[in-house]
């Protein structure tokens, strides 16, 4: 009976065209390499989706099955399972390595074959699960482990040029899927057909603009009425009807980098209520957008528009922080939560970093004016202050539809 591998080279077809060129991903490699150094490790082995697509720009399906990412002094190579066959090869920068399940393990033997035994091994705290890290220290029998996710959290909060013009792309593109909703929105509309046209939309553009690219995890949350409570509530079948509050939310996926744009809609009509709590967020929003800027600190931006609401008496209804990182990043991975706008977070903007300003109020179901707004723009951090890629207008004189 013919030996099965344990692990093997599968490299089917050639390598396909990524979203950036090699150079950007040695130079992202670099600075790991860099990190690594500074902390003492040798090897560092990546597990997060987030992780392996920034180094390498393979973005895994996992499915349960494990992923990796081994990086040394000299190498990178990721680790598949064998049901993706030479997919990962095609997609990534450097050399990979498929693992059988026809063994346990199998996929901390290709690691080990890479890694080695004996060295001072890097991982992702915010990742790796205890049991799989139990897994680590049996197979690699490291000499210690040290936690390399903050480093390489801080690493991606600064956006290169290159990173910055595919932001900026799907800026652009999150706009696409924002006009193609109003167009949509009208009396007895569900919101699962509302979003679908959004996203619709929105796939169709990216197809066109990254012919080359592989296409996935595009999404829409449209809600109305009750539903806009909540920021990530899902969407649902409920029809809209005339005064309903409405969010907006369009989100490109583009190689796995996340962009928004968020909006707070009305059918038809807007009480005066509702109206008023519309301008006072909008107005937050405009003065928090002006308050991005280098040399600001996130808690700074955080307690100042903390407290043009609790001038207004509306802070009590603010719902979360006011802002965030992009990159690669999506409602299920990747979050770089050292540069978020909230009053625990002490980072002092700079240039190359990208960033919202999404102020949001959920007044209670009973009260004048009750749901959820939220605007949401997208701003680069630039030498002289800010640049607002979002281009889809805000506000009641454009969002009032149907």
């Amino acid at each position: 009976m013919t030996a099965r591998p344990e692990f093997s080279r599968f490299h089917n077809g050639d390598k396909a065209p990524l979203p950036f060129a090699d150079t950007e991903y040695q130079a992202r490699l670099n600075g790991l390499r860099a990190a690594m150094e500074e902390a003492g490790a040798s090897v560092c082995v990546l597990t997060s989706m987030q992780g392996i697509a920034y180094y390498s720009g393979f973005l895994y399906c996992s499915f349960g099955r494990p992923y990796a990412l081994v990086v040394t002094e000299d190498k990178a190579v990721t680790v598949s399972a064998g049901i993706d066959a030479g997919q990962p090869w095609r997609r990534g920068f450097c050399d990979n390595l498929t693992y059988t399940d026809w063994a346990r393990d199998n996929f901390w033997r290709a690691v080990v074959s890479v890694a080695g035994r004996d060295q001072v091994v890097g991982y992702e705290g915010d990742h790796l699960t205890l049991a799989q890290r139990d897994r680590m220290e049996d197979f690699l029998e490291p000499l210690t482990m040290v936690d390399m996710a903050p480093a390489t959290m801080r690493q991606r909060m600064y956006k290169s040029p290159a990173e910055i013009a595919l932001i900026r792309q799907g800026a652009q593109v999150a706009d696409v899927g924002g006009y193609a909703i109003r167009e949509a929105v009208k009396l007895g509309a569900r919101e699962i057909d509302i979003a679908m046209a959004g996203r619709d939309a929105m796939e169709l553009e990216i197809a066109k603009r990254f012919p080359d690219a592989e296409y996935r995890d595009t999404w829409v949350w449209f809600q109305s009425g009750l539903n806009t409570d909540g920021a990530h509530n899902p969407v649902t079948g409920r029809r809209l009807q005339r005064g309903d509050i409405l969010s907006l939310n369009t989100f490109p996926m583009i190689s796995g980098y996340y962009t928004a744009l968020e909006r707070t809609m009305f059918v038809q009509e807007v009480d005066a209520a509702s109206l008023a709590i519309w301008q006072a967020n909008i107005a937050a929003h405009e003065y928090g957008m002006s308050l991005l800027k280098p040399g600001a600190s996130c808690a700074e931006v955080t307690h100042a528009i903390n407290a043009f609401f609790a001038e207004r008496d509306l802070l009590q209804y603010r719902s979360f922080g006011y802002g965030h990182s992009f990159g690669v990043l999506s409602h299920y991975y990747g979050r770089e939560a050292g540069l978020e706008l909230r009053e625990d977070i002490d980072t002092v903007l700079e240039p190359g970093m990208v960033i919202s300003m999404e102020p949001m109020l959920t007044i209670p179901q009973g009260q004048p004016g009750a749901g959820g707004y939220r605007e949401h723009d997208i701003l680069v951090i630039t030498d002289a202050g800010a640049e607002n890629i979002t281009g889809y207008p805000y506000g009641p004189d454009f969002n009032v539809v149907g």
